[in-house]
């Protein structure tokens, strides 16, 4: 999601500024040479795309990029046009892009025309969907929707009978489905039809366990081959999968099995990142799980198994085929978790319906069909794992697995022996990145676009990303769990400008009110429902209460639906995110609450009470975790005391992701008349490195 930053005051570039900045003398020839042109918004697109695809590579400074980019743009107004782009398509391919074939077959004339009709004609555009797609039926249904007035619970595809993985393996059988890779091994390709029989196998195995249609599965593993088969075979059994991520603590794993009602748990003994073993069998035994069943991380299993928990080998059983359990559209198939502001994390449950809109927006926003391979840093326990699975399997694709941590050098070499064509990020990946340097030498110009999510973008970040594969865009993707997809989005026949979105989805309308339920540019988001993918129930709150109740209407008198996030219209059609308007933060693109932040802290010595807020740095990006401490009566404690204990306790309790990056001791904390902590001013007032009071 981005926030983006000021152009660089450098505009205007001499022969003897590139060579200062590391061009050769004969690419600063060619450049300069290549910039003496009129400055016409055509003319300038023209030479960008020149530019940046043949006269700048990879791996030179970016500060070199970064002045040619702003002297080819020296004309372009912000204040007009919008934020400078780093990416222009070129018109001729317009035509041959997903979105492109979609307005030739309707008649439609432009992108703005698109999107107006998709929200207007709902039933429609989503029955289009379902066609392009080729999505599966038992029985068709009657039509895209019952109803479209019914805003809250919409019955998507009514008559229908399906089980949406049937969809996902419509591709040839020798087509590849999965390149996947173990940190420092080799990349090996799985055809479609060997991963429908892992599948089917599993599907007989949970069978076997003595499940029904409808009994809930645990599933905490990393995003390799087997979890893939193990989701998508529990789905095809007619289960439900509970979604766990690997890196949570015993007490995290507890409450979702908890809450999920799961009746076994697939996971691994250990998860080996960087040659080291960390466990994870031992910390689902202390969540203690129901029965499991364990993968090895290595040859042979390294753990001791409880009575009644099965080793991988002893529950995949041998028979290849299996006919999918068929399931109404809105039978729960996933239950992925959310956090909230208090309590519990919100259980959101998927349905056979919402893998269409992960797959829609994989189709027409990302572009993604055969022959792409697809590849997102990513878990089932969040919502961009099953994401991966459908946007990539549903439209023909590959799914590129990197069984290690994407932080290094050879993850950077996989994206390039997999011959990725869309690669998924989240921002703070990107910095990491950029930081080390480890990219250095990677050849990614099979890349066709990226896509970020999970956190707010930083421009200079998402620059530098883009020059990895030669200037393809980065297509900004925010959504939620909720959602099943993004709301708000980019795409590859609009111009992309780093750290911004160019539109709201295909077939979901928004709008931004401010603090007096008043269309404004700058405010809080909200959807204007139906669209497929969006949530109907929750597990363990009031659905209605959570999304619907005190919400403004539209100017329309349209029902508005809460989502939580601030965004800002930018001249020439652009938005800008600024993170989550509530009180809850993204942290290393993982979705967090104050309150559960808070709640882990709770029993710090010393400490009466707390608050945990998110600070976006300065020029934008992911947001930095800030606790303020409010010390006992008469204890005096300085802030470097409280940040490792605070760190140990985040890290044993909620997830070792978290980083503190700053403690701040304050007399009290801000409250309202109803005595809530005013978490706002917290952000709005927090200036870093100002106060004695605080630990960096």
């Amino acid at each position: 999601m981005g926030r983006a930053e000021a152009r660089p005051g450098q505009t205007e570039v001499t022969k003897q500024t590139l060579l200062d900045l590391g061009a050769s003398d004969r690419q600063a020839e060619a450049l300069l040479s290549a910039m003496a042109v009129s400055s016409s918004p055509h003319e300038v697109g023209a030479v960008w795309r020149r530019v940046s695809a043949e006269l700048l590579e990879p791996d030179q400074p970016l500060e070199l990029h970064r002045a040619v980019h702003a002297h080819v743009f020296r004309s372009w107004s912000e204040e007009r046009d919008g934020p400078v782009p780093a990416w222009i398509p070129v018109p001729a391919s317009i035509p041959d892009s997903n979105i492109g074939r979609l307005m030739g077959r309707l008649g439609i004339g432009s992108y703005q025309q698109l999107h107006r009709w998709s929200v207007q004609h709902r039933s429609a555009f989503w029955t289009e969907m379902v066609e392009r797609l080729g999505i599966v039926f038992a029985s068709e249904p009657t039509a895209a929707v019952a109803s479209q007035n019914e805003v809250e619970d919409p019955r998507w595809l009514p008559g229908a009978r399906l089980n949406i993985v049937d969809s996902c393996f419509r591709a040839e059988g020798d087509a590849p489905a999965v390149v996947h890779q173990q940190e420092g091994g080799a990349p090996e390709v799985v055809s479609y039809r060997a991963l429908a029989v892992l599948s089917n196998r599993v599907a007989n195995g949970v069978k076997s366990f003595g499940f029904a249609a409808g009994d809930a599965v645990a599933v905490d593993m990393t995003m390799n081959l087997q979890s893939i088969a193990i989701y998508l075979g529990i789905i095809k059994a007619g289960c439900t999968v509970v979604s766990i991520a690997d890196s949570f603590a015993p007490g995290e794993i507890a409450t979702r099995l908890r809450i999920g009602r799961a009746k076994a748990i697939f996971t691994q003994d250990f998860v080996v990142r960087g040659g080291k073993k960390l466990p994870m069998y031992e910390k689902v035994v202390a969540a203690d799980a129901p029965r499991a069943v364990v993968l090895a991380a290595g040859d042979e299993l390294g753990v001791a198994l409880r009575d009644g928990d099965l080793s991988w080998a002893d529950f995949l059983g041998g028979t290849e085929s299996f006919a999918s359990v068929i399931c109404d559209p809105h039978d729960a198939t996933n239950v992925l978790f959310s956090s909230g502001t208090t309590g519990d994390p919100k259980a959101i449950p998927w349905t056979h319906v919402t893998p269409i809109k992960a797959a829609a927006d994989a189709h027409l926003h990302h572009d993604i069909g055969p022959g792409d391979v697809v590849a997102w840093p990513t878990n089932l326990g969040w919502m961009m794992g099953p994401w991966l699975i459908y946007a990539s399997l549903i439209n023909r694709a590959t799914i590129a697995l990197f069984d290690g941590s994407p932080i290094g050098a050879g993850f950077g070499r996989f994206v390039e022996s997999a011959g990725v064509t869309m690669l998924g990020v989240v921002p703070s990946l990107v910095k990491s990145w950029r930081n080390s340097g480890c990219l250095r030498g990677c050849d990614w110009t099979k890349i066709k676009a990226f896509s970020s999510t999970g956190e707010c973008s930083n421009a200079d970040d998402m620059f530098f990303l883009m020059s990895r594969a030669k200037y393809r865009p980065v297509i900004e993707y925010c959504g939620g769990t909720e959602i099943g997809g993004g709301y708000m989005t980019g795409t590859l026949v609009q111009p992309a400008a780093p750290a911004t979105f160019s539109t709201p989805a295909l077939g979901l309308d928004t709008i931004v009110l401010n603090e007096d339920g008043e269309p404004d540019d700058n405010g809080e988001l909200y959807l204007i429902p139906p669209s497929i993918g969006l949530s109907t129930t929750l597990l363990n709150r009031d659905h209605h209460e959570v999304y619907f109740a005190g919400t403004p209407r539209g100017p329309g008198g349209e029902v508005l639906r809460r989502h939580g996030d601030q965004l800002e219209r930018l001249p020439g059609g652009y938005y800008r995110a600024h993170g989550r308007i509530d009180d809850t933060m993204n942290l290393g693109g993982i979705k967090v609450s104050s309150a559960e932040i808070e709640r882990a802290l709770k029993n710090i010595e010393g400490v009466d009470e707390v608050a945990a807020v998110a600070d976006p740095p300065p020029g934008g990006g992911p947001g930095r975790l800030v606790v303020y401490a409010v010390l006992k009566e008469g204890v005096e404690r300085a802030p470097g005391d409280l940040l490792a204990p605070m760190q140990t306790l985040i890290r044993a309790d909620l997830n070792p992701l978290f980083k503190i990056h700053d403690v701040v001791i304050v007399p009290s904390l801000p409250r309202t008349a109803s005595n809530k902590i005013m978490r706002r001013r917290l952000r709005a007032d927090y200036t870093p490195g100002t106060s004695p009071q605080r630990s960096r």
